[in-house]
């Protein structure tokens, strides 16, 4: 998905690898800029707010969003399911901790506006 405005946390350093996130019509787009195979994850903007909400640990959650499912392999290395069958998207835990600090200091807010 050539052309579109990634974003990603100001903690992330500047020529740093980190989760980018982008929002098209079709939905929010979540990457990770030092996959090699460039999985894009797509999700809804529902989905995305229930992810940022789990994320700041807020208590509130809808149980008719669907949900991106969070786990750690065993090698150490997070990955974001949204549902059987679309992009896996793999980070290392460096660059997930600073994309939450990221999500908790609010600057993906924008995105679920």
């Amino acid at each position: 998905m050539s052309g579109l405005n990634w974003q990603k946390s100001s903690l992330c350093g500047s020529g740093d690898s980190c989760v980018h996130v982008a929002a098209t019509p079709a939905g929010i787009h979540i990457t990770e800029s030092a996959d090699p195979g460039g999985a894009i994850l797509t999700t809804t903007t529902d989905a995305f707010r229930a992810l940022l909400r789990s994320l700041k640990e807020e208590p509130h959650r809808d149980p008719q969003a669907p949900a991106l499912e969070v786990t750690t392999a065993g090698d150490d290395r997070t990955i974001l399911l949204h549902a059987p069958g679309t992009p896996t998207v793999t980070t290392d835990r460096r660059r997930w901790e600073t994309f939450v600090r990221g999500v908790r200091a609010g600057e993906f807010d924008h995105f679920v506006a």
